[in-house]
């Protein structure tokens, strides 16, 4: 049994062991697959970027009343579509139809004050005329009376007579005089000034065209196209100047806001083509194109911005909003694109726009 396996193991040592080649294609076929790698990266991958960190946008409306009242209609229900105009909800008018005729009868007030002034004006200056006749002959009576003293034919009691009779005379066209100052200061000095042109008039005009706009404001409309958002208004709720009674979503303009990477916006540009695909509609792109890029990142307008130069620090790359405007229906009957559905984005980086005076401005300071 010994010799029968040392000549197996001999015989198997002699025996020479074969070498596995790699095959000839493989070396050829791994260097090429690696050179179209970096070349697709090269060719293609630099001249587009995406992300799918992206949503649509559009105008929000808060409405809210400018005058403050108790609700006494509500017009709309949530997600109800509105045209520009519509009544969207009532204020009670009452009060404001009492401030209106308020302001009404203070307006008449000083119509009424106006002319009763230029009345006065008038009959002072009357006044003035008679004191002044009478001041003359009080002085002339005087001065008789002084040269019959002189020659002792009257007695000394006429003659201090006289003289208070002069006195009262003064006094009188100096009333007279005063009192016509008084009513021609209320008309601005002149008696011929238009009634509008007076300062309490006006004033009393403007506060009737302010109750006449606060009685306008009661009804509450729709101040462009959209949709009504969730609310729960009801009749009966009394609503303060400013509060926020129900939201509006605009229905133009729609856009589009991806949030790029910093490291993605080296070439892209304001004008650069781009292409949409919403997430609810599967398939289905719109045509668009770059219309803004945010001057900082979403942390920065953060009501708590990050503090990077206290405690441990780890480098996050951050991303940059970016605007994308839609360039218009490229079908018949678009879907409907709300606002807060989540968009995949490529931007064409090839497309360079020709820069804009502030564009070559800001690269020239570079």
């Amino acid at each position: 049994m010994t010799s029968k396996s040392d000549n197996a193991a001999a015989q198997a040592a002699q025996v020479p062991v074969r070498k596995r080649r790699v095959p000839l294609w493989l070396w050829v076929a791994g260097p090429l697959a690696v050179a179209g790698f970096f070349g697709w990266q090269w060719l293609y991958a630099g001249r587009e970027v995406d992300t799918d960190n992206a949503y649509v946008k559009a105008e929000r409306i808060l409405v809210a009343p400018q005058v403050g009242g108790r609700v006494v209609e509500v017009a709309v229900g949530q997600n109800q579509p509105v045209k520009k105009g519509d009544l969207l909800f009532r204020i009670d008018t009452q009060p404001l139809e009492i401030a209106v005729a308020q302001n009404e009868a203070l307006l008449a007030h000083m119509a009424n004050a106006v002319d009763a002034s230029r009345a006065k004006v008038t009959g002072t200056g009357t006044s003035i005329q008679a004191a002044r006749e009478t001041l003359a002959w009080a002085q002339r009576d005087l001065q008789r009376l002084q040269q019959l003293g002189d020659q002792q034919l009257v007695s000394r009691k006429m003659v201090d007579d006289a003289r208070h009779a002069v006195a009262e005379a003064r006094t009188d066209l100096a009333d007279a005089i005063a009192a016509q100052s008084e009513a021609a200061a209320s008309l601005s000095g002149k008696a011929s000034t238009p009634t509008e042109d007076l300062p309490d008039y006006r004033a009393a005009l403007a506060m009737l065209a302010k109750a006449r706009l606060d009685l306008a404001h009661a009804e509450v409309r729709a101040p462009v196209d959209g949709v009504i958002g969730t609310h729960d208004l009801q009749v009966g709720e009394f609503l303060n100047v400013g509060q926020t009674a129900m939201p509006l979503v605009a229905a133009d303009p729609v856009w589009i806001e991806a949030n790029f990477k910093e490291t993605e916006l080296a070439k892209m540009q304001v004008g650069q083509a781009a292409t949409i695909e919403v997430d609810s509609y599967p398939g289905v792109k719109w045509k668009a194109h770059v219309a803004s890029i945010a001057p900082a990142s979403g942390a920065e307008f953060s009501v708590l911005p990050a503090q990077n130069a206290t405690g441990n620090w780890v480098k996050i790359v951050q991303r940059i909003p970016v605007r994308l405007e839609l360039d218009g229906a490229d079908r018949d009957d678009p879907p409907v694109l709300r606002a807060g559905m989540s968009a995949e984005v490529k931007v064409d980086l090839r497309d360079a726009p020709a820069a804009d005076g502030a564009t070559a401005v800001a690269a020239g300071q570079h």
